[in-house]
């Protein structure tokens, strides 16, 4: 009786979360804009007497410029990636592709950016597990470094937070920890594609072996499938390469992000830190919030919540505006360049 009772509650959970799962994106987008408005109205009047001066725009311009160059190099980074995966792809094949389907992440439910990436990447040969791998472990690194990077930067951060904070991260990405989670989603999906478990050597595969077999031959066979396992690992070693690249990704971004600012009002010198560090956390929060195409309204809320009581409300308010209008642009030139990259090599 309490096992059918327990049993009907997880029915009902379940239902519960696939009939409020579509509504999720809403709850979270309506919320953070409320957020924003809220701040707005609050402080309009520092809104609106904030004035873009003549020399600000060369920053402006500036700002465009490497938030363009971080998505240029961060398509190098995922280049570095697939190679991590054994597959030989050159940077300029790399870089086209993620410009192009980058754009795609504006899109409602934000992961056809992702799976652009995947199509393109089998279009060129490539393994689709390596493929697929590929664009989940790019994020993950990205996430990790900008989480990094916020613990060491933002000031209000506990310094025993930060050390711990740090060492669980780059635990986090370490093949012993990465390798058991990726090949538990390939069991998975094998499963669901075969209708049967395909993992060799578990208990359903234990119980095909002949009862007559000799336990030297089975201990030779578990030693054969051990060893296999190990040589089929996707992550053969720590991922420092692309991480360090993730790590200067974010800062490319933190870059354009700070000019922003700059060209709304003067930032003193010690500030940068912290302001690096918040827009890191921001941008990590905007990264993996369900339901926000690129971050939108989830980035922005965050780091008006991080920045609102060390800079004026109103400053961070047009910035984020600004640092939002910059990384549409930048986006959608990255797009336009690498289809006129594309048509070049269809001449050439």
């Amino acid at each position: 009786m309490g096992k059918q009772h327990l049993h009907r509650i997880q029915n009902f959970f379940n239902l519960a979360k696939s009939r409020l799962k579509p509504y999720l994106r809403y709850v979270i987008l309506g919320g953070t804009f409320l957020f924003i408005a809220k701040a707005f109205v609050s402080h309009w009047q520092e809104v609106a007497n904030i004035r873009i001066r003549a020399e600000s725009f060369p920053l402006l311009a500036i700002a465009v410029g490497i938030t363009l160059l971080s998505l240029i190099f961060v398509g190098w980074v995922w280049m570095l990636i697939l190679r991590e995966f054994r597959q030989p792809v050159n940077a300029a094949w790399a870089i086209q592709v993620f410009l192009k389907t980058n754009i795609a992440k504006y899109l409602p439910g934000n992961i056809w950016h992702f799976w652009g990436r995947i199509l393109e990447a089998k279009k060129a040969g490539i393994a689709p597990k390596a493929a697929t791998l590929s664009v989940l472990l790019e994020p993950l690194l990205m996430a990790s470094a900008g989480v990094l990077i916020g613990l060491i930067c933002f000031e209000r951060i506990n310094g025993w937070l930060r050390i711990v904070g740090c060492a669980a991260i780059l635990t986090a990405i370490h093949p012993r920890i990465l390798n058991p989670i990726v090949l538990f989603v390939e069991r998975l999906k094998l499963s669901k594609n075969k209708g049967e478990n395909s993992e060799v050597g578990d208990a359903a595969g234990d119980r095909l072996i002949s009862p007559l077999e000799s336990s030297s031959n089975l201990a030779k066979k578990i030693s054969n499938v051990k060893s296999e396992r190990q040589n089929n690992l996707p992550i053969k070693r720590y991922p420092l390469v692309p991480l360090i690249g993730q790590i200067c990704f974010i800062g490319l971004r933190g870059s354009g992000f700070l000019l922003t600012v700059m060209a709304l009002n003067p930032v003193n010198f010690i500030d940068i830190p912290n302001l690096f560090g918040a827009f890191a956390l921001a941008f990590v929060v905007g990264l993996v919030v369900p339901g926000a195409p690129g971050g939108m309204g989830v980035f922005e809320a965050t780091a008006i919540a991080l920045l609102g009581d060390r800079f004026s409300v109103g400053i961070i308010l047009s910035a984020v505006a600004l640092y939002r209008i910059i990384s549409i642009l930048a986006d959608v030139s990255g797009a336009v360049l690498a289809k006129i990259d594309r048509k070049r090599d269809r001449f050439m």
